[in-house]
């Protein structure tokens, strides 16, 4: 599980290095109708310091980071993210990525209010043309 933790993060670390000589990279595709969304915590659902937040996932398939497989990708979850990743760029180290295709985290926020939103990425953390991306939700921890 270790070496394929460091795959991703190798795999992440060149592409990031290309995309800031190359410019924009090809966007993977989304079907029509592909949706990602938060199943929970509820949007302004008061929380715990330490809660679960599940994935949903709709139109498309989830594949770990590094596979590269039509209408599939992985979630990357932005916490208090003041606007979404760049068209055409992997996403950076200011995003959760969960490259290993998961569907749920469990995460530990300080007391307050807080957002959270969901981007698809493909193989190479791109978010997809046109992007899929969840509504933005606000929890409460207390």
């Amino acid at each position: 599980m270790k070496l394929i933790k460091y795959i991703i993060i190798a795999v992440s670390i060149f592409t990031l290095s290309v995309a800031s000589f190359a410019g924009s990279l090809p966007q993977s595709k989304s079907p029509n109708g592909a949706s990602v969304y938060i199943i929970s915590p509820a949007n302004g659902e008061t929380v715990s310091e330490t809660f679960t937040v599940k994935f949903g996932l709709s139109g498309m398939g989830v594949a770990p980071a590094g596979v590269k497989k039509e209408n599939t990708g992985h979630h990357h979850l932005l916490i208090n993210a003041k606007s979404l990743p760049k068209a055409g760029q992997p996403m950076g180290n200011d995003v959760k990525h969960f490259g290993g295709g998961q569907t749920e985290t469990t995460l530990t926020l300080p007391k307050g209010k807080h957002t959270l939103q969901l981007v698809l990425g493909d193989h190479l953390h791109i978010p997809h043309n046109p992007p899929v991306v969840s509504e933005k939700i606000t929890v409460f921890v207390k």
